[in-house]
């Protein structure tokens, strides 16, 4: 009987968090695939995927979701003026459904 491959999509930052969890799925046999989601944040993709590989995925995938974040969620959160704390625009929080969005298409 073939063996069922094992794949899992992983949000991926780049940092320590997300490098360990990448290593530690590959040792346990998933295919890792490292998702990074642009949302205009200015981070190094070229060295989060070098990572990320490195970490064990088996690929690494960039989505851009500048223009949803902007349109659906930021111009959005500004119109409210919500923010945490009454100090700080809630644009991370906001973000996190255009990642997850991203995150099912390369699922699917």
């Amino acid at each position: 009987m073939r063996k069922k491959l094992r794949r899992v999509v992983l949000a991926y930052s780049g940092g320590l968090d997300t490098s360990v969890i990448c290593h530690w799925l590959s040792q346990k046999g998933y295919e890792v695939i490292c998702c990074a989601v642009d949302v205009g944040q200015g981070d190094d993709f070229d060295a989060m995927r070098k990572k990320s590989l490195s970490s064990g995925a088996c690929d690494f995938v960039v989505c851009d979701a500048v223009g949803d974040f902007v349109e659906v969620g930021l111009f959005q959160c500004m119109r409210a003026q919500a923010k945490y704390e009454g100090e700080y625009l809630l644009g991370t929080a906001i973000a996190r459904s255009c990642i997850m969005k991203e995150m099912i298409n390369v699922a699917r």
